[in-house]
């Protein structure tokens, strides 16, 4: 039978192709509208690193030294020294110090250009699992020995090296000769959690950390000699005496991330970070002990307001005015079917049973959500397309996926189906008698 009612449908969508377009229009609309605002928001809020992240955590400490403020978080960065003694503890699995600034980047005959350099220690690359093209990451040994090598980005290999094989090539880093060592491979992080910091409360906003990672990933020992300073501050107590070089100061510019294997760890962890805030108090270099923190790395994300509020306020729109669609569409089909009262009378004279009835207003809405999932394809293909287009540090990540592409036809169709649930059940209760005698 449901190939029967598939042949009922398509003829009764048939004769009234107005209402018909009218109906797979209000369902694409809407479907295109959610789908679109709903896949943004996935890219966007998606797990970083999945198989990991309850791993991988951010320490903080309170590393001023003025009194306390009511209710004061701690800094979203370090100070070097608290950053230094943390990262010398060898307290966790993995750890890195990231840093990022400007800095002047050439190839041995090429002309300069100002790009983004993250100077990190060895541990960042395994533990953030940065996959790699060419080459490798540096180790320990580099960090101690401040060796003068990079990985650099697939853009700059591109621009400085024809996108080959550089590894071992030279290139010039505010002058100095760096040593290729790696390539990055395809790797956008989303966002770029690992120098995330500093998101604005005030206006429930968002730092860009959603542009492509940075060019030039350097040990940090050997960047601090490098591009000594060209560091920027996150904050300080007082104005350093030479601004960039941050070493002796008390300013806060410095990321610790570090990895914990077990809840164990992490509970070990915390009381390690509590010990070493009591001691700095004592030593009269910081305020406060009793204020520390540690975060997983949702956790910071989170704090930081790491997916846009707009996103998540046209996300919630974009549902409302599916639903508001999705009412239209029962109300057309609700009209539609009561209107073919006298051929579902003739059809229970003849032995149709209230299901049967219910089967074929079905299937006519299953075909409008097919139709109308098929049109919110390319709805879905536009609106993406448009944010592309706009200045946003994550549009060239909007891309539409294999499981949202299904998503988006099996929603066509499931609200399709609900739509024609009521109007199809209502249907279904004409009395045959009735309908004889008025048709």
């Amino acid at each position: 039978m449901f190939g029967y009612h598939i042949k009922l449908a398509i003829k009764s969508l048939k004769r009234n192709k107005a209402l018909t377009v009218l109906m797979i229009l209000t369902i694409a609309v809407g479907i295109g509208a959610a789908m679109t605002t709903l896949t943004i928001f996935r890219l966007l809020s998606a797990d970083p690193l999945p198989h990991k992240s309850a791993r991988i955590f951010y320490p903080q400490i309170d590393a001023q030294s003025e009194p306390p403020r009511k209710e004061r978080h701690p800094l979203d960065m370090l100070d070097y020294r608290s950053a230094m003694d943390l990262w010398q503890a060898k307290k966790a699995a993995r750890q890195a110090i990231v840093s990022t600034s400007p800095v002047k980047v050439q190839s041995e005959n090429g002309h300069p250009s100002m790009l983004s350099m993250v100077g990190t220690t060895s541990d960042f690359f395994p533990m953030f699992d940065v996959p790699l093209r060419y080459g490798k990451g540096w180790n320990a040994t580099d960090d101690g020995k401040r060796t003068r090598v990079a990985v650099i980005s697939g853009d700059l290999n591109r621009k400085l090296f024809g996108d080959r094989d550089s590894v071992g090539q030279t290139f010039r880093v505010r002058g100095q000769v760096v040593r290729v060592i790696g390539v990055l491979d395809d790797w956008r992080p989303s966002p770029r959690y690992y120098n995330l910091a500093g998101g604005n409360f005030a206006e429930g906003k968002t730092a860009p950390f959603y542009d492509k990672p940075e060019d030039v990933f350097m040990p940090l020992s050997a960047a601090l000699e490098v591009n000594d300073g060209n560091f920027q501050q996150f904050t300080c107590s007082s104005i350093p005496k030479t601004p960039g070089h941050l070493i002796d100061s008390d300013c806060v510019w410095l990321q610790l991330w570090i990895e914990l294997d077990s809840p164990a760890q992490a509970a070990g962890y915390r009381d390690f970070l509590a010990s070493y805030a009591a001691e700095q108090k004592a030593a009269g270099r910081i305020g406060e002990a009793d204020n520390t923190r540690l975060f997983d790395l949702n956790g910071w994300l989170n704090y930081n307001h790491a997916v846009p509020s707009d996103v998540g306020l046209q996300m919630w729109l974009a549902l409302a005015f599916l639903l508001l669609c999705l009412f239209n569409t029962i109300g057309l089909l609700l009209a539609k079917f009561m209107r073919r009262g006298g051929e579902y009378g003739v059809r229970r004279a003849l032995g149709a049973t209230r299901g049967d009835i219910v089967r074929q207003c079905l299937a006519e809405a299953g075909l409008i959500g097919l139709a109308g999932g098929a049109l919110g394809f390319v709805f879905v293909l536009f609106g993406l397309w448009r944010v592309r287009q706009q200045p946003l540090e994550y549009a060239g990540m909007m891309r539409l996926d294999l499981s949202m592409f299904l998503l988006l036809f099996v929603a066509a169709i499931v609200v399709s189906l609900l739509a024609g649930w009521i109007p199809a059940l209502r249907a279904s209760r004409v009395a045959p008698a009735i309908q004889l005698k008025t048709q």
